[in-house]
C-alpha cells in the first residue's frame, strides 16, 4: 500500500486523503460535518493512510480569507494521530506580494494545524500569472529558509496550467515533490503524462488530485456500463478509474476526497491492490473503450473544485456544469433538468450571470465559463 516518494526517500501510503470534499452541513461549504468527517478520517489512518492533503481555502468562502479544513484536519489529528501521519498544506499564492507574505502565511497556518513543522508545503495552484510574480517576490529563498527552519520538511508544488510551464517550474528548484491533475479523461492535460514522467525522470514524488474528476468517473453513462459489464471483472467505476492511475509507476499517491464511509473502505483496498504496471492489456483496452465514451459525451471539462466560487450572484457554477454534462452524458435523462431546477432555487439559475468574469480568474482549468452558462441556460430554461 505504500509507494516511495521521489527523491525524499519517504513511504507514503499510495492513497492520501484530500480534505477540500469533506461532509458538510446545510449544503454550507464551511460547515463541515465533523463528527462524521472524524470517523473517515481516522478510519483511514488506522487503516494505513498516512497522507493528510489540505490548503488553506479549503472548506471557504472564496480566496481570501482561510477556510475550514485546516482547522479541521488539526482537530482530526489530536489523540496521537499526528504522529501518524504526512500533513501536506499549499502556500496561498494568489495573496503573495512579497517575501513577509510567505512568511506570514506559513506561520499562520502552522498556527492553524497546530503543528511545529508542515511535512510537505506546496506552492499551491502554479500558472503563468503568479509563477513571476512568486519568483521576484523571492521564492526560492523562502523555501530554502522555511526548511533551514525547521518549518516545513520538504517543499513541493501543486500546477493548474497548460503544460509548457510545467518543465520550466521543475526545472528552476530543487523540489521534492509536485501535484498535478491526472485522470483517464486528462492523460494529456494541463501537465498530463508528458509531465508526470518529466518530473518522476528529475526525482520528484508526484501526488495525483482529481483521479476521478471531481467524482464524475464514479458514474458510467449506459453504452460505457455495457463495456464494463462485459468484461467479466467485477469493480465499481471509481475502482476501474483508480486503478488506471495506480497503474502508472511514476505516481505516488492518489489524492481522493472522501465524503462517505463506504468511499473509505473501498479505495482503501483498491490501494492495497492496485500495483503499478498491473493491469493487462484487456483490462487496458476497456479503460480506453470508456475513455472515449466519456470524451464523446461530456460538453464541459469541470472538476467541480469549486474555485469558481462564490459566485457574487449566486449561481452555483459547479452544480450547473455537472448537471449540464450529466444532461448529454446519460443521454438526457430527466434527473439532471429535475437536479438543476431544484439547485437553483436554492441560488440562482445561471441566466442571472452577469458576466462579471470573477470566476474565470480562478478556475484552474481555464474554462469560458461565462460561454459554457449561456449553454447551460438554453438546455436547462
Amino acid at each position: 500500500m505504500y509507494r516511495k516518494f521521489g527523491k525524499t526517500n519517504e513511504m507514503v501510503s499510495a492513497l492520501g486523503f484530500g480534505c477540500m470534499r469533506l461532509p458538510i452541513i446545510d449544503n454550507d461549504p464551511t460547515k463541515i460535518d465533523e463528527e462524521k468527517a472524524l470517523q473517515l478520517i481516522r478510519h483511514a489512518i488506522d487503516s494505513g493512510v498516512n497522507y493528510i492533503d489540505t490548503a488553506y481555502p479549503y472548506h471557504g468562502t472564496g480566496f481570501t480569507q482561510g477556510g475550514a479544513s485546516e482547522p479541521f484536519v488539526a482537530k482530526a489529528l489530536k489523540d496521537g494521530y499526528r504522529n501518524k501521519v504526512n500533513i501536506a498544506t499549499k502556500l496561498p499564492t494568489w495573496l503573495i506580494k512579497t517575501r513577509a507574505d510567505m512568511d506570514r502565511y506559513l506561520n499562520e497556518q502552522l498556527e492553524r494545524l497546530e503543528t511545529d513543522v508542515i511535512d510537505f508545503y506546496l506552492l499551491h495552484n502554479l500558472n503563468n500569472n503568479v509563477w513571476p510574480q512568486l519568483k521576484e517576490a523571492g521564492v526560492k529563498e523562502f523555501l530554502d529558509q522555511a526548511i533551514k527552519d525547521g518549518k516545513i520538511r520538504y517543499a513541493g508544488f501543486s500546477f493548474h496550467e497548460q503544460g509548457g510551464l510545467f518543465k520550466e517550474i521543475v526545472d528552476y528548484y530543487d523540489w521534492s515533490f509536485c501535484q498535478i491533475q491526472y485522470n483517464i479523461l486528462d492523460e494529456n492535460y494541463q501537465a498530463g503524462k508528458e509531465g508526470l514522467e518529466y518530473a518522476a525522470k528529475k526525482g520528484l514524488g508526484v501526488a495525483i488530485m482529481e483521479p476521478l474528476r471531481g467524482g464524475n468517473l464514479a458514474r458510467l453513462p449506459k453504452d460505457a456500463k455495457a463495456v464494463v459489464d462485459q468484461a467479466d471483472i467485477t469493480r465499481t467505476p471509481a475502482e476501474w478509474a483508480l486503478r488506471w492511475v495506480w497503474n502508472h509507476p511514476e505516481v505516488s499517491v492518489v489524492l481522493s476526497g472522501m465524503n462517505e464511509m463506504e468511499h473509505v473502505i473501498e479505495n482503501i483496498r483498491v490501494a492495497g491492490e492496485a500495483q503499478a504496471n498491473s493491469l493487462t492489456a484487456k483490462e487496458v483496452a476497456i479503460v480506453e473503450a470508456v475513455k472515449k465514451i466519456f470524451k464523446d459525451k461530456i460538453k464541459v471539462n469541470c472538476t467541480g473544485c469549486a474555485y469558481c466560487m462564490p459566485c457574487p450572484i449566486g449561481v452555483n457554477i459547479p452544480i450547473c456544469f455537472s448537471t449540464y454534462n450529466d444532461h448529454w452524458v446519460f443521454d438526457g435523462a430527466p434527473e439532471a433538468k429535475f437536479m438543476y431546477g431544484a439547485w437553483s432555487k436554492m441560488g440562482a439559475p445561471a441566466s442571472k450571470c452577469v458576466e462579471c468574469g470573477k470566476c474565470e480568474s480562478h478556475c484552474p482549468q481555464g474554462l469560458e465559463i461565462r460561454k459554457q452558462l449561456k449553454n447551460v441556460v438554453e438546455a436547462f430554461e
